[in-house]
């Protein structure tokens, strides 16, 4: 389905350095894809449409992303939801949304695809469609030829219904087989010259494709289809975890999660009632130890990290844990390389584990109990009893840990307030019990989550009060306020009511989705402006007639979906009444929901069927496969942590360019970026010592945001001698091209650093001017700055004191470095001027100030770069 070609895309004049983080929408990061766009026969943009920072680290869309990557005939685009100030730099200049890696507008392409893993991302979605100015329902994109549109991850897999307008097609489950079958019906629609409508037809037979417009709401709130070509339920996907397509990305800016991050085990069969994704991902499924160890080394040497993460909804579930943690680490002892962990079970939680977290210093430790009572987490079928919790925090401190983060929630059926002040208890008691075993305080990091319920649980059909959620908040801040050593934590109670109502809504949701969204309900909003978020919403829904419903959901009333309109109220639940979600198979039985339901009522618990006997669920069979746990492999023994080398064998001194687009880097960006290639390189580079061991890498003077260089100088000190011409072989092979090595030398081990003899550096700038001056003019204005002994600026220091400065006294010599005109609104000049860092170093800025305060013009720099650093012993370039 190809589109009229768009408007090109212009990133020089779009990713500069007046935007905040520019570098991260360069798109030529390590491990991004760059096919070649004429052979490809199907071209996807796999979009997060949260900021780079969070999607990037994603590990479902980096899989995803090499995945398609990987099949013949197709290539894959990123895009990213634009932070604020590149947003409006977009629509002010008319500039669609576009592929990272090409920089073509995203409707040039023929699948665009969104994750939708929470309940108020949707209005994130429908800002980036209007970015790339894309009809934002499938009813306005029919017979079109506009990208598909479609959605996935677990929100789309649980309940699309309130999103279902948007989306030409849902994806439901797992995409690693389903995104590839996606790929080669799109293929042969488009050699065929299928219609819109006649490729979504083709897709609906895809199992794990959902396509909302074959499909209508009835009267009595269920989802049927309206032709008879279509399934009736639609089967959510389930693939089996390949650890290699872990291995991706390794952004130039600091992202959420930044680490190398390889899945142990997907899937959750403790039966947490609570527990959405532990419903939506069964069965539970191991990874062969071999491939995690193998894929977390050769991941670690391809990327550079210093971290990696072990993933999974129950880590301490993968009985190989140990054995595969301790493995790791022995392999990469000698790389100072911490392992981290998400939140664990901690009844499962032992010395082993203990043993593998972490590197030269403890990471920290997340346990999440859920609730404060036996009672209640018994209700919830936690499996976690006070014992097993006590024993799981005493072996944390005799471990060394002395702070730990605890998760609890409020809000859960059958909870009393005797339930929620039990939270205060355990904490209380957990710190008493613990007490004998160290000498420093165990303090305690508590997050207080609203329970919300979800679809697919045994919990669906309970409701929870916004005013319950916070007279139990208020009953925990008096509890908890004279207990030291305790920061607590509290969910904002109008998210969780906002989630609740839009996560088990129907289509009738769609037009207060996009309302929210015209109210400015951005993601971005809740944590900029969390009560215009929230006002945008409710007005949203008041609009859509429907604050009636809202106001049910918020007051805690059971049975809000067979009530059809205000007048309707019933005192009992209607188990058997449709549901938004039944048209989707999830492998889940709704009868054994609803006895599950009935067993929390009565406080009894289910075992974990992985280990114990099948609770009936109904998943295992051959659509959704069975449940599969590796018998571990022996423990090996450990060899120890990271002792950094800090021995000093060998001093060399590096100058490189900085050129093109590496001048979007920041310096911070700069120095990881030497890190990591020093590790992929394998350079016997020393440490320092103490708890944070870094790399003796010294990059001698910070180059501002957008400057470009051909003299920077980097400092590097090797604990074993390496021959000079290899030095530079493996190290510039690991970096980008526009990161060149220009010369290298070897110094006297003895040498004083870069930065301790930093002297002047020579810049060449570019300024501009609002009018035509005349080379008489510049010239006069150049001269009078050389010929003054004075010129003040006022400076604040980091303290917040002002002071005023000679500049003058900082600038060697000042020229025009081009003097081929007779009058122009440009110059270059060139100018050498302080470079230490005792305050007096003279930047471009300060040149540009200067020639203003003599001329009285406004003047802006254009370009900036820095030609040569003068050290005080000898001259380098």
């Amino acid at each position: 389905m190809p589109i009229a070609p768009s408007t090109s895309i212009k990133p020089e004049n779009l990713i500069t350095p007046d935007i905040f983080k520019p570098a991260r929408y360069l798109g030529n990061e390590l491990g991004s894809k760059h096919k070649d766009w004429e052979s490809a026969s199907v071209r996807w943009v796999l979009t997060y449409p949260e900021i780079y920072e969070v999607g990037a680290s994603n590990l479902g869309h980096i899989i995803l992303y090499n995945i398609i990557n990987a099949q013949p005939r197709q290539m894959c685009d990123r895009a990213y939801l634009p932070a604020p100030d590149l947003s409006q730099k977009m629509r002010d200049t008319h500039t669609p949304l576009f592929g990272l890696e090409t920089k073509r507008d995203v409707k040039e392409y023929d699948i665009l695809g969104f994750s939708l893993s929470y309940e108020l991302g949707a209005t994130n979605i429908l800002e980036m469609l209007s970015l790339a100015d894309i009809p934002l329902t499938w009813e306005e994109r029919k017979d079109t030829d506009y990208p598909l549109i479609f959605a996935g991850g677990q929100t789309a897999t649980s309940n699309p219904e309130p999103y279902a307008d948007f989306f030409d097609f849902v994806a439901l489950g797992d995409g690693e087989e389903l995104l590839p079958e996606i790929g080669l019906v799109m293929e042969e629609g488009k050699k065929d010259g299928l219609t819109r409508t006649e490729l979504l037809l083709d897709l609906a037979q895809v199992p794990g494709v959902y396509v909302p417009q074959f499909y209508d709401m009835q009267p009595d709130g269920s989802v049927k289809p309206n032709r008879d070509d279509v399934p009736e339920r639609i089967l959510r996907r389930v693939a089996t975890p390949i650890p290699a397509y872990s291995i991706g990305l390794v952004p130039y800016v600091e992202t959420v999660h930044d680490r190398l991050t390889v899945e142990i085990r997907r899937g959750c069969t403790r039966g947490c009632r609570f527990c959405q994704p532990g419903m939506l991902t069964r069965p539970a499924r191991d990874v062969e130890p071999e491939a995690v160890v193998d894929s977390i080394v050769d991941g670690m040497k391809a990327t550079g990290f210093n971290e990696f993460s072990l993933l999974s909804l129950s880590c301490s579930d993968y009985l190989s844990l140990p054995s595969v943690g301790i493995e790791i680490k022995n392999r990469l002892k000698d790389e100072n390389i911490s392992l981290s962990l998400p939140s664990q079970r901690v009844d499962r939680f032992d010395e082993n584990i203990a043993n593998i977290i972490g590197g030269t210093r403890k990471t920290g430790l997340t346990f999440a109990p859920e609730a404060g009572t036996q009672r209640m987490r018994d209700i919830i079928n936690k499996g976690l009893t006070n014992e097993e919790l006590l024993r799981g925090i005493q072996t944390a401190v005799r471990e060394g840990w002395n702070q730990v983060k605890l998760y609890f929630m409020i809000g859960l059926p059958g909870e009393t307030d005797e339930d929620v002040l039990g939270i205060v208890e355990t904490v209380k008691w957990l710190r008493q019990e613990c007490h004998h075993l160290s000498n420093k305080r165990l303090n305690f990091n508590i997050t207080i989550s609203n329970f919300t319920p979800k679809p697919h649980t045994p919990f669906q059909w309970h409701s929870v009060s916004t005013s319950e959620f916070l007279r139990k908040r208020d009953l925990l801040k008096d509890a908890f306020y004279p207990v030291r050593g305790v920061k607590v934590n509290y969910t904002d109670v109008r998210i969780s009511a906002i989630e609740d109502f839009v996560g088990r809504g129907d289509r009738t949701l769609a037009p207060v989705v996009r309302r929210a969204w015209e109210l400015g309900a951005g993601m971005d909003s809740w944590w900029e402006s969390i009560d215009k978020a929230y006002q945008a919403w409710e007005t949203a829904i008041e609009e859509a007639g429907l604050i009636w419903k809202y106001r049910k959901v918020e007051s805690g009333e059971w049975n809000i979906f067979d009530a059809q309109s205000p007048e309707e109220n019933h005192d009992t639940i209607n188990y058997y009444a449709p549901l938004p979600w039944d048209h989707l198979d999830t492998g889940i039985d709704k009868t054994w929901l609803k006895e599950d339901l009935e067993k929390a009522l009565a406080e009894a618990t289910v075992p974990d069927c992985a280990f114990d006997g099948c609770s009936s669920c109904g998943v295992c069979s051959p659509d959704f496969g069975h449940n599969i746990v590796v018998t571990p492999p022996p423990i090996p023994d450990y060899v120890g942590n990271f002792k950094p080398n800090q021995e000093k064998a060998q001093r060399i001194r590096v100058w490189f360019g900085k050129q093109g687009d590496m001048a979007l880097l920041s310096h911070l960006d700069l120095v990881r970026l030497f890190d990591r290639a020093v590790r992929r390189a394998s350079l016997p580079i020393s440490y320092t010592g103490g708890f944070h061991p870094g790399p003796k890498i010294s990059i001698a003077l910070a180059l501002s945001l957008g400057m470009t260089s051909n003299g920077e100088i980097v400092d590097f000190e090797n604990h074993t001698r390496i021959d000079i011409d290899e030095f530079v072989e493996k190290l510039q092979a690991q970096l980008p091209a526009e990161l060149p090595l220009i010369r290298v030398e070897e110094l006297p081990i003895k040498s004083a650093k870069a930065t301790q003899i930093l002297d002047m550096a020579e810049y060449l700038v570019t300024l501009s001017a609002d009018k035509n001056i005349s080379l008489h003019q510049w010239q006069h204005w150049i001269n009078e700055i050389n010929n003054s002994s004075e010129i003040l600026m006022e400076k604040t220091s980091k303290k917040r004191k002002k002071k005023m400065v000679n500049l003058k006294a900082n600038l060697l010599s000042l020229s025009l470095s081009n003097v081929d005109f007779e009058e122009s609104e440009t110059i270059t000049i060139k100018y050498t001027g302080s470079a230490k860092n005792d305050g007096s170093l003279l930047t471009p800025d300060h040149v540009c100030y200067m020639l203003e305060q003599v001329s009285s013009e406004a003047l802006t720099i254009t370009k900036a770069h820095r030609e040569i650093i003068l050290l005080t012993d000898h001259i380098t370039q």
